[in-house]
């Protein structure tokens, strides 16, 4: 039988931030580890959301064993109904983590066949050739694990997100120890997280929020408004805790707020102090120095709770002068302008904006940095290195963090972007084929959510150029139109060109006259010469592009 090679394929995830899924196959075997999605660049109109194309997987339907989640974060579980709607794999992953999806899945109605499976750290299952051990982490969010897989080649590790928290709030500490028992025992390869690896040093616990979080309900004389993200369950624990020491009740908005809240509490991972939570139809009722308000939407997404809140928009919150607001999160790349527009908007309502660095901080990371990062390394001393989770310049530094350990048996570091894949066998590692990936863009208000490439070419089309559209008005008796024909434009050109524009309809109207009777039988002929005439025209007048509809009406 030939030798089995072992292949890495990222899918999303490498060169990039979010959409991080990445598939294993031994064989005819092969296992996902989590399914995320990420929010469009700003080029990307109307679009929603973005996710990994899995057409790799769906081309090997009978191959696929199941799909691993890490943790619950976005860029990590958004993906996954798009997945399972095509493929209807076994899914596994903590209780939070599935408790997340489940909500995901409701929404896309694939929750009664969907095949979900509770996972604890400490726990291993069997998945074709693969046995995967859970090993618990801490992170910005609870319930997150590392995989440790083992294989018929050795053992890869897989971090998830993590950092090294050595004080966490609910006490569950980072399970270094199994981490170090596979590094002991001999690890094939080590794939790690490499979002924070820019950043020296340690990255703070969570604990170290907790001092400014206390001086803001101090200081505040009225409202306190603080904006998390609502998976931050440890943030929001400190907020409860502070706000009864403090005596003010607790209001929670925004949609994505109270269902994780409701989740985490119902687990047994948020503890509510007694008769501190309060409606949100009641804030403007309680005196404002008796109150805090715990928001979404801190990347200023246009609908989100404190979005509308700024723009006095929100039915349950006013902002008035001497309002305190603070963004306890960091600014996720690519949202900063939405955030100042915001924050503007509040700052106009009279409010006190908290954000930012500072010491103590407002808000701290969730991933490891530099000297944690070495930490793992250390411990782990894999054959093999893989960075994983971040844009290629962060993959490439990571991989480079890792070299100090060539004296310890690293063979060899990798450094791919999703679609380059890693073959390993009993020989060595190597690069492998590249598979076709892409991405899927998602606009949850058309017909079939997926935006084609060609939409969305148009839609940029629209925004650069606008559009012109020639009526011509033809008498079906005699196939010649009836005067002058319109010309309607909208985001081209503005009052000042009224002379193109009554340029363009002679144009149009000539190339009409200089037609010959069977051209002009034919409508698809004629609206191809129209379009064709007048881009020719208006691309020499203006240097621009507009899209060119002909409309031909008949009489």
């Amino acid at each position: 039988m030939a030798e089995r090679k072992l292949q890495v394929i990222p899918l999303g995830g490498l060169g990039e931030f979010g959409m991080n899924s990445m598939a294993l196959q031994y064989g005819d075997d092969i296992i996902v580890i989590d399914a995320g999605m990420m929010f469009p660049d700003a080029e990307l109109l109307g679009v929603d959301i973005v996710t990994p194309d899995f057409s790799f997987l769906e081309k090997n339907a009978e191959k696929v064993r199941g799909l691993v989640l890490t943790h619950g974060h976005e860029d990590h579980i958004g993906g996954v109904p798009f997945l399972l709607g095509t493929l209807n794999i076994p899914v596994y992953g903590t209780e939070f983590t599935l408790a997340l999806v489940e909500r995901r899945l409701e929404e896309h109605e694939l929750l009664d066949t969907a095949k979900l499976n509770i996972v604890k750290a400490g726990q291993r299952i069997t998945l074709g050739p693969f046995e995967i051990e859970f090993i618990h982490v801490t992170h910005s969010i609870v319930a997150a694990v590392a995989l440790a897989i083992t294989t018929p080649l050795g053992v890869i590790i897989h971090t998830g997100d993590f950092k090294v928290d050595p004080t966490p709030t609910d006490n569950e500490l980072f399970d270094l120890h199994t981490l170090a028992e596979y590094g002991k025992r001999g690890v094939l390869l080590l794939m790690s997280d490499s979002t924070n690896v820019d950043r020296p040093g340690y990255t703070e616990s969570e604990r170290a929020v907790r001092p400014r979080l206390e001086e803001l309900f101090v200081r505040s004389e009225r409202r306190l408004i603080v904006s998390c993200f609502s998976s931050s369950i440890h943030r929001l624990q400190q907020i409860l805790e502070i706000a009864a020491e403090y005596g003010r009740k607790v209001a929670f908005l925004g949609r994505s707020m109270l269902n994780v809240t409701e989740i985490a509490h119902t687990l047994g991972l948020l503890t509510v102090p007694d008769s501190i939570l309060l409606r949100p139809q009641d804030i403007m009722q309680m005196p404002p120095d008796k109150v805090a308000i715990v928001v979404s939407g801190t990347q200023g997404e246009p609908m989100s709770a404190l979005s509308r809140v700024a723009v006095d928009n929100h039915r349950h919150l006013s902002l008035q002068p001497g309002d305190t607001v603070a963004l306890s999160a960091r600014i996720i790349p690519g949202n900063e302008k939405a955030i100042y527009r915001m924050m503007n908007h509040i700052a106009r309502r009279g409010a006190d904006l908290v954000y930012g660095s500072m010491n103590p901080p407002i808000h701290v990371s969730g991933h490891a940095s530099q000297e944690e990062l070495r930490l793992v390394l250390n411990l782990v001393q894999p054959k093999y290195f893989l960075p994983i989770h971040g844009e290629y310049r962060q993959l490439s530094r990571h991989a480079k963090l890792a070299s100090h350990l060539r004296f310890a048996g690293l063979k060899d570091a990798f450094v791919l972007e999703t679609g380059q894949t890693l073959e390993i066998d009993q020989a060595g590692a190597r690069l492998g084929e590249r598979i076709t990936v892409g991405r899927v863009c998602i606009d949850s208000g058309s017909l079939d959510d997926v935006v084609e490439d060609m939409t969305i070419r148009d839609r940029r089309h629209l925004a650069e150029d606008g559009f012109v559209l020639p009526i011509i008005a033809i008498d079906k008796h005699t196939g010649r139109s009836e005067g002058l024909p319109e010309i309607v434009s909208r985001g081209f050109i503005g009052s000042e060109g009224a002379e193109i524009l009554q340029e363009a309809r002679s144009v149009v109207a000539r190339t009409l006259e200089t037609s010959t009777s069977e051209e002009l039988g034919d409508w698809g002929v004629m609206q191809e010469k129209i379009r064709a005439e007048l881009k020719r025209y208006l691309t020499k007048q203006t240097q621009r592009r507009p899209l060119i509809m002909p409309v031909i009406l008949e009489l």
